[in-house]
This record gives structure tokens, C-alpha cells and sequence, in this order.
């Protein structure tokens, strides 16, 4: 007989499980199906692990300028397959933690493959779900109320790119490397190629970035872009923008070899190894979306604003369905799909107060419009720009690249962007973020006093500035 829930879960990463977890403490009898692991892309392929080498990569750096500090240190060597050591540790360490809250939680979790099912002896509705298992044991067939899809995305290629795994990769294939090539071209200036970019050079690789675009990170502000461009230079990272990869050139010998179009012209480039980066896509096919009446749209899910999808018992969250494709994205999308089944009345979310991260070196965050963006919406606005090498705590630190810089409106002083180049603003990004939630003004920022010294007091020096107010610049 085949088991019942209120809610059946496809795909136990962070938007599935972060899920699963608010709807159990809803009261709904719940299941995951995961055919992997539970934490997804992210926890096992994609920000912790990627976030773990970074975090060695700057150690590493850091050592080598220890000198500065007035530390005085022996040789510094790099022992690769311990930074791989670390991260697979940190990684297995957040795993038992979300196998835990699983536990917790009274959460079902079924390994396999789960595939939606049109209207059958089981339902009179599409949903029942068939979990195929890997070992070979027959389907089993489970019947919810409500399903969730959260089968999440994969990396892109470019036609004609095999990835093979060793010479051409994506970041999945990076992330298992045993040795560290001596050399690399990644293809694609967007947020995980510059993540990788910054990690890479880090560690002594010599990289070389061919981007399609005109700017590196295209969905930043500009002065933010150019400026992490000059910072990410200044480390000895090679640039090639509106270059157009040539795939059909690729040939692979000892390393790889490929040809870009830039300018009308065709040039080479040659590294031991290349990493593809061009953007992921959502994971749709086979989870038995024909046997319903959901709507898929240039590859993604289509949903209303509470992630229904024209199946009304059928919800479907992150990178499935687009957007952002940010993991606190899904998970928050998720809350939003469980709150709605259980007749919540949750707010839309405002995809406008999403904080974005980059965790390169200098570290990049933002929330709200760009300064693009708000003109081409009509805005009269007015702008600062801070620099951190104005604050203590940044001189202190060692860090004093990078600038905050306020997008607001002239009307009426509403905070409408907030962009952050420099040390550690991943972690004050969240400030600007409340702000954008509680509809704040940038004299409020600024009322707010920020303590002496911390790398935090740039925020208000920022706020000040928007209008000429600013004590330290």
C-alpha cells in the first residue's frame, strides 16, 4: 500500500529541506526524496565547499603577506590534499547536521530518483510520486496532498565544450581536483568564475578569464564591476572581455588550447587546464512534468508569486524555476510554498531586498537596484560613494581596497540600492538589506551609530555622503 503525506519534497538541498523542516513544525506529515545527498548543490557541489577553499586560498595568501604584519614566518607551503581534507570535513560535518534535523523533524527521507506521475489508482490527481532506487529494489510509490519541486539546476556547457572532467571542467569537476594545474582559462566572467578566478590565483595559478560581455560580473553595478576588475588585476588575473570562444577550435594535448573572437579577430589561448562557467540550468527533465499541466518556459518552471505552478496542489522553488538561483533565495521561496499549502497568508517575496554575495577577493555584496537599473525605471536618484581606505578598522585589518556606494531617491530619500566592493561585506550586507525591508532612508543608516573601529562604521560614513555629509571623506 502506498504511504501518504500531506507534502512530498523533490530534492533535499537547501530550498527542499530548509522546506520540509517549516512544514513539520506546521504539523504536515512530510517526505523528501533525494537522489544524492541531502544539502543539494549547495552543501556538496557549490557553496560550502567552494566557500571552504576560498577561505583556504585566502589563508594561504595572507601567510605569504604575514611579513607585513611584522610576522616573520619559515617557508610556506601549500599541502593541497589537506585543503581538500578540510573542505570534505567541513562539508560531512553540515551533512550529519541536516541528516539530524531531518531526524528532528519526523521528516521521511526516500534515496532515489522520484518522478511525478499522471492520475492513477493512487490519485485522481497528478502527484503521486515513484521513487526509483539506485540498487535496483522495486519503485516505490508514495501519495501527497501537495508536492514541492525543488530538483534545483546543473552547470551549462557550450556546445561543442565536452567536459571531460580532467583538462575541461565545470566547477563540480574543479571542486573533486586532486593536484592544482599550473595554469587555467576560465570561460564565463560571472559570479562562480570570479569566485574561482580570485580562489585560483590565490593559490599560484595563473588565470586567465575570457568573458563574452563587455563587464566582468554583469549583473552588479558598473563602478562596482570595474573596480573589482582592477582589484582582481592587480593580483595577476588576465582579463579578455567581449571575447567570443571559439569551441570548435578546442584541441586538448598535454593541456587545452582554444581560440576566442575579440574584436573581429581570432586569438589563442593556451593553460593546462580550462574551467567552463557559463551559468547553470534547471534540473526538469525526467521528474514526469509531461504527466501534468505545469508550464515550462525557456527550461524553468513557470509559478505565481506563492511558487504554485498551474497545478495548484504542484509547488515548484529555486533554481527550478530561475530567478536568482541563490540558495537563501530557495530556501526563503520554500517557506513561502509550505506557509501558502497551510493557508498561511505569507508575504510575496521581494526578490529587490535579496542580498547577493561573492566571495572572491575583495569580497563583493549587494542589494537593490544598480545605478542602471534605477534610471531605467525612472528614478531621479542621488549617489555616494565611500572608501573603505577612509575607515580604521580597514587599515587595521589590512584591507582597504573597495567602497561602499548608496543608490537613493531624490524625491524622497527611499534607500533603493546598496553595493559593497572590500573587506568582509558579505557579513555587512545584511544591514542593507534590513533597510530595504524596513523601507529605510540613508539618513536613518546613518542615524544609527556604528561602533569604533569596525569595518562597519563605512556604512554610515556612506549614508552620510549621499548627502555631502560625510566626516571622513
Amino acid at each position: 500500500m502506498a504511504k501518504e503525506y500531506d507534502l512530498v519534497i523533490l530534492g533535499g538541498g537547501t530550498g527542499g529541506y530548509v522546506a520540509a523542516i517549516r512544514a513539520s513544525q506546521l504539523g504536515m506529515n512530510v517526505a523528501v526524496v533525494e537522489k544524492g545527498q541531502l544539502g543539494g548543490t549547495c552543501l556538496h557541489r557549490g557553496c560550502i565547499p567552494s566557500k571552504a577553499l576560498l577561505r583556504s586560498a585566502e589563508v594561504f595568501r595572507q601567510t605569504k603577506e604575514a611579513a607585513t604584519y611584522g610576522i616573520e614566518t619559515a617557508e610556506i607551503a601549500l599541502n593541497f590534499a589537506k585543503v581538500q581534507d578540510r573542505k570534505n570535513n567541513v562539508v560531512r560535518t553540515l551533512h550529519q547536521g541536516v541528516q539530524g534535523l531531518m531526524k528532528k523533524g519526523k521528516i521521511d527521507v526516500y534515496e532515489g530518483f522520484g518522478r511525478i506521475l499522471g492520475p492513477s489508482i493512487f490519485s485522481p490527481m497528478p502527484g503521486t510520486i515513484s521513487v526509483e532506487h539506485e540498487n535496483g529494489d522495486e519503485n516505490t510509490m508514495i501519495v501527497p496532498k501537495n508536492v514541492l519541486i525543488a530538483t534545483g539546476s546543473k552547470p551549462k556547457s557550450l556546445p561543442g565544450l565536452e567536459i571531460d572532467g580532467e583538462h575541461v571542467m565545470t566547477s563540480d569537476e574543479a571542486l573533486q581536483m586532486t593536484e592544482l594545474p599550473n595554469s587555467i582559462i576560465i570561460v564565463g566572467g560571472g559570479v562562480i568564475g570570479i569566485e574561482w578566478a580570485s580562489m585560483l590565483t590565490d593559490f599560484g595559478v595563473d588565470v586567465t578569464v575570457i568573458e563574452y560581455l563587455d563587464q566582468i560580473l554583469p549583473t552588479e553595478d558598473e563602478a562596482i564591476a570595474k573596480e573589482a576588475e582592477k582589484l582582481l588585476k592587480k593580483k595577476g588575473i588576465t582579463f579578455e572581455k567581449g571575447a567570443k570562444v571559439l569551441s570548435d577550435t578546442l584541441t586538448i594535448d598535454d593541456g587545452v588550447r582554444i581560440e576566442a573572437e575579440i574584436k573581429g579577430k581570432n586569438e589563442s589561448f593556451q593553460a593546462e587546464k580550462m574551467l567552463v562557467s557559463v551559468g547553470r540550468q534547471a534540473n526538469t527533465t525526467n521528474i514526469g512534468l509531461e504527466n501534468t499541466d505545469i508550464v515550462v518556459d525557456k527550461g524553468v518552471i513557470q509559478t505565481n508569486s506563492f511558487f504554485q505552478t498551474k497545478e495548484s496542489h504542484i509547488y515548484a522553488i529555486g533554481d527550478v524555476i530561475g530567478g536568482m538561483q541563490l540558495a537563501h533565495v530557495a530556501s526563503h521561496e520554500g517557506i513561502v510554498a509550505v506557509e501558502h499549502m497551510a493557508d498561511q497568508n505569507p508575504l510575496p517575496l521581494e526578490y529587490e531586498n535579496v542580498p547577493t554575495c561573492i566571495y572572491s577577493n575583495p569580497e563583493i555584496a549587494s542589494v537593490g537596484l544598480t545605478e542602471k537599473q534605477a534610471i531605467e525605471q525612472g528614478f531621479e536618484i542621488k549617489t555616494s560613494k565611500f572608501p573603505f581606505k577612509a575607515i580604521g578598522k580597514a587599515l587595521v585589518h589590512g584591507e582597504s581596497d573597495g567602497f561602499v556606494k548608496i543608490i537613493a531617491n531624490k524625491a524622497n530619500d527611499d534607500l533603493l540600492g546598496v553595493h559593497m566592493i572590500g573587506p568582509h561585506v558579505t557579513d555587512m550586507i545584511s544591514e542593507a538589506g534590513l533597510a530595504k525591508v524596513l523601507d529605510a532612508t540613508p539618513w536613518e543608516i546613518a542615524d544609527s551609530i556604528h561602533p569604533h573601529p569596525t569595518l562597519s562604521e563605512v556604512m554610515g560614513e556612506a549614508a552620510l555622503a549621499v548627502d555631502g555629509k560625510q566626516i571622513h571623506g
